[in-house]
Protein backbone atom coordinates (compact mmCIF):
# COMPACT_ATOMS: atom_id res chain seq x y z
CA UNK A 1 0.00 0.00 0.00
CA UNK A 2 1.05 3.61 -0.41
CA UNK A 3 3.02 5.08 2.48
CA UNK A 4 1.56 8.47 3.45
CA UNK A 5 1.32 10.68 6.50
CA UNK A 6 -1.88 9.75 8.34
CA UNK A 7 -4.04 12.62 9.68
CA UNK A 8 -3.32 11.97 13.35
CA UNK A 9 0.49 11.93 13.05
CA UNK A 10 2.36 14.88 14.63
CA UNK A 11 4.33 15.27 11.40
CA UNK A 12 1.05 16.05 9.62
CA UNK A 13 0.32 19.01 11.89
CA UNK A 14 1.46 22.55 11.07
CA UNK A 15 0.45 25.98 12.24
CA UNK A 16 -1.46 28.25 9.87
CA UNK A 17 0.47 31.34 8.84
CA UNK A 18 -1.21 34.74 9.01
CA UNK A 19 -3.09 35.59 5.87
CA UNK A 20 -4.22 38.89 4.47
CA UNK A 21 -7.63 39.38 6.06
CA UNK A 22 -10.84 39.91 4.15
CA UNK A 23 -13.56 42.21 5.47
CA UNK A 24 -15.86 39.18 5.73
CA UNK A 25 -13.36 36.57 6.95
CA UNK A 26 -11.37 36.17 10.13
CA UNK A 27 -10.06 33.54 12.53
CA UNK A 28 -12.61 32.91 15.27
CA UNK A 29 -11.88 33.47 18.93
CA UNK A 30 -13.43 32.62 22.25
CA UNK A 31 -16.08 35.35 21.91
CA UNK A 32 -17.40 33.61 18.79
CA UNK A 33 -18.08 30.29 20.53
CA UNK A 34 -21.82 30.71 21.05
CA UNK A 35 -22.40 31.92 17.49
CA UNK A 36 -20.42 29.01 16.06
CA UNK A 37 -22.24 26.54 18.28
CA UNK A 38 -25.60 27.84 17.08
CA UNK A 39 -24.48 27.71 13.45
CA UNK A 40 -23.27 24.12 13.67
CA UNK A 41 -26.24 22.92 15.73
CA UNK A 42 -28.63 23.91 12.92
CA UNK A 43 -27.53 20.66 11.19
CA UNK A 44 -26.08 18.35 13.85
CA UNK A 45 -25.55 15.45 11.42
CA UNK A 46 -23.66 17.38 8.74
CA UNK A 47 -21.71 19.37 11.34
CA UNK A 48 -20.93 16.63 13.85
CA UNK A 49 -17.17 17.16 13.50
CA UNK A 50 -17.45 20.81 14.60
CA UNK A 51 -19.94 20.08 17.37
CA UNK A 52 -17.73 17.32 18.75
CA UNK A 53 -14.77 19.71 18.72
CA UNK A 54 -16.72 22.44 20.51
CA UNK A 55 -17.95 20.03 23.17
CA UNK A 56 -14.36 18.98 23.85
CA UNK A 57 -12.64 22.37 23.57
CA UNK A 58 -15.50 24.58 24.83
CA UNK A 59 -14.21 27.39 22.64
CA UNK A 60 -13.96 28.49 19.01
CA UNK A 61 -10.46 29.86 19.62
CA UNK A 62 -7.37 28.28 17.97
CA UNK A 63 -6.09 25.08 19.56
CA UNK A 64 -2.64 24.41 20.95
CA UNK A 65 -2.09 21.91 18.12
CA UNK A 66 -2.54 24.64 15.49
CA UNK A 67 -6.15 24.09 14.45
CA UNK A 68 -8.08 27.27 13.65
CA UNK A 69 -11.59 28.09 12.51
CA UNK A 70 -12.14 30.60 9.72
CA UNK A 71 -15.40 32.49 10.14
CA UNK A 72 -17.48 34.03 7.35
CA UNK A 73 -19.43 37.11 8.38
CA UNK A 74 -22.26 39.05 6.80
CA UNK A 75 -22.94 42.36 8.50
CA UNK A 76 -21.33 41.10 11.70
CA UNK A 77 -23.32 37.85 11.75
CA UNK A 78 -21.47 34.54 11.50
CA UNK A 79 -22.92 32.78 8.45
CA UNK A 80 -20.32 30.11 7.75
CA UNK A 81 -17.14 28.58 9.12
CA UNK A 82 -14.33 26.21 8.23
CA UNK A 83 -12.11 24.14 10.48
CA UNK A 84 -8.52 24.39 9.28
CA UNK A 85 -6.05 22.01 10.82
CA UNK A 86 -4.82 18.58 9.81
CA UNK A 87 -8.19 18.33 8.02
CA UNK A 88 -10.32 21.03 6.41
CA UNK A 89 -14.00 20.77 7.40
CA UNK A 90 -16.58 23.35 6.26
CA UNK A 91 -19.72 24.42 8.14
CA UNK A 92 -22.57 26.06 6.24
CA UNK A 93 -20.46 27.10 3.26
CA UNK A 94 -21.89 27.12 -0.25
CA UNK A 95 -20.85 27.80 -3.83
CA UNK A 96 -20.63 31.51 -3.01
CA UNK A 97 -18.70 31.52 0.27
CA UNK A 98 -16.68 28.34 -0.30
CA UNK A 99 -14.33 29.75 -2.94
CA UNK A 100 -13.62 32.83 -0.81
CA UNK A 101 -12.64 30.65 2.13
CA UNK A 102 -10.59 28.51 -0.28
CA UNK A 103 -8.66 31.59 -1.41
CA UNK A 104 -8.09 32.53 2.23
CA UNK A 105 -6.68 29.10 3.02
CA UNK A 106 -4.55 29.17 -0.13
CA UNK A 107 -2.99 32.48 0.97
CA UNK A 108 -2.32 31.10 4.44
CA UNK A 109 -0.36 28.14 2.97
CA UNK A 110 -2.41 25.66 4.96
CA UNK A 111 -1.24 22.02 4.94
CA UNK A 112 -3.89 19.35 5.33
CA UNK A 113 -4.48 15.63 4.83
CA UNK A 114 -8.12 15.75 3.76
CA UNK A 115 -11.10 17.95 3.01
CA UNK A 116 -14.47 16.49 3.95
CA UNK A 117 -18.02 17.60 4.60
CA UNK A 118 -21.08 18.67 2.59
CA UNK A 119 -20.28 18.18 -1.08
CA UNK A 120 -21.11 21.67 -2.33
CA UNK A 121 -18.86 23.24 0.30
CA UNK A 122 -15.97 20.80 -0.19
CA UNK A 123 -15.95 21.11 -3.96
CA UNK A 124 -16.22 24.90 -3.84
CA UNK A 125 -13.23 25.04 -1.46
CA UNK A 126 -11.32 22.72 -3.77
CA UNK A 127 -12.03 24.98 -6.77
CA UNK A 128 -9.59 27.47 -5.22
CA UNK A 129 -7.21 25.12 -3.43
CA UNK A 130 -6.50 22.76 -6.31
CA UNK A 131 -3.90 25.02 -7.92
CA UNK A 132 -1.85 25.42 -4.73
CA UNK A 133 -2.30 21.99 -3.11
CA UNK A 134 -0.47 18.71 -3.65
CA UNK A 135 -2.14 16.33 -6.07
CA UNK A 136 -4.81 14.36 -4.19
CA UNK A 137 -4.67 10.60 -4.48
CA UNK A 138 -8.46 10.33 -4.33
CA UNK A 139 -11.46 12.59 -4.87
CA UNK A 140 -14.82 11.22 -3.78
CA UNK A 141 -17.39 13.80 -4.93
CA UNK A 142 -20.57 11.94 -4.05
CA UNK A 143 -20.99 10.22 -0.69
CA UNK A 144 -24.59 9.87 0.52
CA UNK A 145 -24.96 11.17 4.08
CA UNK A 146 -27.43 8.88 5.85
CA UNK A 147 -29.31 9.11 9.14
CA UNK A 148 -31.51 7.17 11.54
CA UNK A 149 -33.44 8.51 14.53
CA UNK A 150 -34.60 5.24 16.04
CA UNK A 151 -33.80 1.53 16.29
CA UNK A 152 -33.77 -0.73 13.26
CA UNK A 153 -36.49 -3.25 12.55
CA UNK A 154 -33.71 -5.74 11.74
CA UNK A 155 -32.90 -7.95 14.75
CA UNK A 156 -29.46 -6.91 16.05
CA UNK A 157 -26.54 -9.32 16.19
CA UNK A 158 -26.33 -10.46 19.81
CA UNK A 159 -22.55 -10.76 19.93
CA UNK A 160 -21.59 -7.17 19.15
CA UNK A 161 -20.19 -5.31 22.16
CA UNK A 162 -17.63 -2.67 23.15
CA UNK A 163 -14.08 -3.88 22.70
CA UNK A 164 -11.85 -4.33 25.74
CA UNK A 165 -8.31 -3.04 26.11
CA UNK A 166 -6.95 -6.57 26.41
CA UNK A 167 -8.30 -7.20 22.88
CA UNK A 168 -6.32 -4.35 21.29
CA UNK A 169 -3.69 -6.59 19.69
CA UNK A 170 -6.37 -8.73 18.03
CA UNK A 171 -8.48 -5.76 16.96
CA UNK A 172 -5.65 -3.65 15.53
CA UNK A 173 -5.04 -5.81 12.41
CA UNK A 174 -8.75 -5.65 11.56
CA UNK A 175 -8.72 -1.86 11.94
CA UNK A 176 -5.63 -1.67 9.75
CA UNK A 177 -7.25 -3.83 7.06
CA UNK A 178 -10.37 -1.65 7.10
CA UNK A 179 -8.28 1.50 6.73
CA UNK A 180 -6.31 0.10 3.82
CA UNK A 181 -9.49 -1.02 2.02
CA UNK A 182 -11.33 2.25 2.60
CA UNK A 183 -8.63 4.93 2.35
CA UNK A 184 -6.07 3.29 0.09
CA UNK A 185 -2.87 3.32 2.11
CA UNK A 186 -1.59 1.69 5.28
CA UNK A 187 -1.89 3.66 8.53
CA UNK A 188 1.06 1.71 9.96
CA UNK A 189 3.54 2.00 7.09
CA UNK A 190 5.74 4.19 9.30
CA UNK A 191 5.12 2.19 12.48
CA UNK A 192 1.94 1.45 14.38
CA UNK A 193 2.45 3.61 17.51
CA UNK A 194 0.14 6.47 16.55
CA UNK A 195 -2.56 4.35 14.93
CA UNK A 196 -2.42 1.97 17.87
CA UNK A 197 -3.00 4.90 20.21
CA UNK A 198 -5.97 6.04 18.12
CA UNK A 199 -7.61 2.60 18.29
CA UNK A 200 -6.83 2.38 22.00
CA UNK A 201 -8.53 5.73 22.57
CA UNK A 202 -11.69 4.52 20.85
CA UNK A 203 -11.69 1.43 23.06
CA UNK A 204 -11.22 3.51 26.19
CA UNK A 205 -14.20 5.71 25.23
CA UNK A 206 -16.30 2.58 24.51
CA UNK A 207 -16.67 3.72 20.89
CA UNK A 208 -15.09 0.60 19.38
CA UNK A 209 -17.59 -2.22 18.74
CA UNK A 210 -16.58 -5.76 17.84
CA UNK A 211 -17.66 -9.39 17.63
CA UNK A 212 -15.34 -12.40 17.63
CA UNK A 213 -15.78 -15.97 16.41
CA UNK A 214 -15.09 -19.07 18.49
CA UNK A 215 -11.44 -19.00 17.40
CA UNK A 216 -11.00 -15.46 18.70
CA UNK A 217 -10.88 -13.83 15.27
CA UNK A 218 -12.66 -10.54 14.55
CA UNK A 219 -15.84 -11.22 12.60
CA UNK A 220 -17.13 -7.63 12.44
CA UNK A 221 -16.09 -4.30 13.84
CA UNK A 222 -17.20 -0.67 13.65
CA UNK A 223 -16.60 2.55 15.55
CA UNK A 224 -18.66 5.47 16.74
CA UNK A 225 -15.91 7.57 15.23
CA UNK A 226 -17.30 11.02 15.98
CA UNK A 227 -19.80 11.67 18.76
CA UNK A 228 -21.61 14.77 19.95
CA UNK A 229 -24.56 15.25 22.28
CA UNK A 230 -26.85 15.41 19.24
CA UNK A 231 -25.48 12.68 16.98
CA UNK A 232 -23.11 9.73 16.63
CA UNK A 233 -21.36 9.04 13.33
CA UNK A 234 -20.54 5.42 12.48
CA UNK A 235 -17.13 4.88 10.90
CA UNK A 236 -14.71 2.04 10.24
CA UNK A 237 -17.27 -0.62 9.33
CA UNK A 238 -15.47 -3.87 8.45
CA UNK A 239 -16.47 -7.49 8.00
CA UNK A 240 -13.87 -10.25 8.00
CA UNK A 241 -13.62 -11.45 4.36
CA UNK A 242 -14.20 -15.03 5.50
CA UNK A 243 -17.66 -14.03 6.73
CA UNK A 244 -18.73 -11.84 3.83
CA UNK A 245 -21.62 -12.93 1.64
CA UNK A 246 -23.40 -14.75 4.48
CA UNK A 247 -26.08 -12.14 5.14
CA UNK A 248 -24.58 -11.02 8.46
CA UNK A 249 -24.01 -7.33 7.77
CA UNK A 250 -27.57 -6.15 8.36
CA UNK A 251 -27.85 -7.61 11.83
CA UNK A 252 -24.42 -6.25 12.77
CA UNK A 253 -25.31 -2.77 11.54
CA UNK A 254 -28.59 -2.95 13.46
CA UNK A 255 -26.54 -3.69 16.58
CA UNK A 256 -24.23 -0.74 15.85
CA UNK A 257 -27.27 1.54 15.54
CA UNK A 258 -28.60 0.28 18.87
CA UNK A 259 -25.25 1.03 20.54
CA UNK A 260 -25.09 4.48 18.96
CA UNK A 261 -28.60 5.38 20.16
CA UNK A 262 -27.41 4.82 23.71
CA UNK A 263 -25.12 7.86 23.39
CA UNK A 264 -27.00 10.19 21.00
CA UNK A 265 -30.51 10.59 19.53
CA UNK A 266 -29.34 10.62 15.91
CA UNK A 267 -27.14 8.06 14.15
CA UNK A 268 -25.38 8.87 10.89
CA UNK A 269 -22.79 7.67 8.43
CA UNK A 270 -21.63 8.49 4.93
CA UNK A 271 -20.75 6.03 2.22
CA UNK A 272 -19.19 6.13 -1.24
CA UNK A 273 -21.89 6.33 -3.91
CA UNK A 274 -20.31 3.47 -5.85
CA UNK A 275 -20.44 1.07 -2.89
CA UNK A 276 -23.77 -0.48 -3.83
CA UNK A 277 -23.64 -3.42 -1.37
CA UNK A 278 -22.98 -1.15 1.61
CA UNK A 279 -25.69 1.30 0.57
CA UNK A 280 -28.18 -1.56 0.22
CA UNK A 281 -27.29 -2.80 3.70
CA UNK A 282 -27.69 0.63 5.28
CA UNK A 283 -31.02 1.22 3.57
CA UNK A 284 -32.28 -2.22 4.66
CA UNK A 285 -31.34 -1.39 8.26
CA UNK A 286 -33.32 1.86 8.05
CA UNK A 287 -30.90 4.62 7.10
CA UNK A 288 -32.22 7.38 4.84
CA UNK A 289 -30.17 9.82 2.82
CA UNK A 290 -30.32 13.36 4.23
CA UNK A 291 -27.51 14.98 2.26
CA UNK A 292 -24.34 14.40 0.25
CA UNK A 293 -20.77 14.57 1.45
CA UNK A 294 -17.55 14.76 -0.53
CA UNK A 295 -14.01 13.84 0.52
CA UNK A 296 -10.64 14.76 -0.96
CA UNK A 297 -7.68 12.73 0.31
CA UNK A 298 -4.00 13.65 0.14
Amino acid sequence: MLGRVAPWLPSAKSNIRSAASSAALRILGDDDTVALWDLAAADPVANIFMLSHLEAARTAAPTSAGGRIVGVFDGGTLTGACWSGVNVVPVNLDAGSGPEVGRYLARSRTRFSSIFGPAEAVLSLWSELRDVSPQPFDIRPEQPLMQMAGPSAVPPAPGLRPARLDELDVLLPACTAMFEEEVGYSPVSNGDRHYRQRVKGLIERRQSLVDFDAAGRVVFKAELGTVSAQAAQIQGVWMNPEYRGQGLSRSYMSAVVAAALEVAPLVSLYVNSYNAPARATYEAVGFEQVGTFATILF
